[in-house]
């Protein structure tokens, strides 16, 4: 069982399988393990743990989306070289650590599209699938966001794959609007991709 508590996720086990701190319900003792998140600005040293995030998030969101040769191209393209010039480069590649581990990240930049009106953008958000569905997610779209705002972002969008109905359920819980579709070739191979948007 886990539990929320600010940007803390509390997870509840078997008082032999966890440590402290402890306290009783529904007649047996419980113990409880707070795992503690951060998001801070991606450093040169990162490049290899946001190189694994990047390859284990999209093999599992993708496979079966994307053509094999397609996906596999997309992911080998993305070194730790590839990353550590993204890191150094104009957009701002975010971190979320969990107990002090990268486990996801989430870049941002101005809207690419320029004829749309919302002026900030998230590129790409993604975490660990093991973290997926914990809330840590929101916790790192949040500070995507707020980064955006304080640099005088009015509106903020995100494209996803048509297909890739977690995205969109994600998106959705968050408060965005489907605004804007396109479509993006992979393999010889239409996908489409429809935008969010927050204002």
């Amino acid at each position: 069982m886990a539990l929320r508590w600010g940007n803390n996720l509390i997870l509840m086990g078997n008082a032999r399988s966890l440590s402290y701190p402890c306290f009783f319900t529904a007649g047996r003792l419980e113990t409880m393990r707070i795992l503690s998140s951060d998001v801070r600005p991606a450093e040169a040293a990162d490049a290899e743990k946001i190189a694994n995030v990047y390859w284990r998030a999209w093999q599992h969101a993708y496979a079966g989306i994307l053509p094999h040769q397609a996906l596999h191209e997309l992911l080998s393209r993305r070194n730790i070289a590839w990353w550590k010039r993204a890191i150094a480069g104009e957009e701002t590649l975010l971190v979320l650590e969990v107990q002090g581990k990268p486990v996801g990240y989430a870049s941002v930049g101005l809207n690419r599209v320029k004829a749309l009106p919302h002026e900030g953008e998230i590129y790409e958000i993604y975490l660990l699938p093991e973290y997926q569905g914990l809330g840590f997610g929101r916790v790192l779209f949040g500070e995507a966001r707020r980064l955006l705002a304080s640099l005088g972002c009015k509106g903020t969008i995100c494209w996803s794959y048509d297909a890739l109905d977690q995205a969109a359920t994600f998106f959705t819980a968050l408060g965005g609007k489907p605004f804007a579709f396109a479509e993006e070739e992979h393999g010889g191979k239409l996908f489409g991709k429809v935008s969010h948007v927050w204002e």
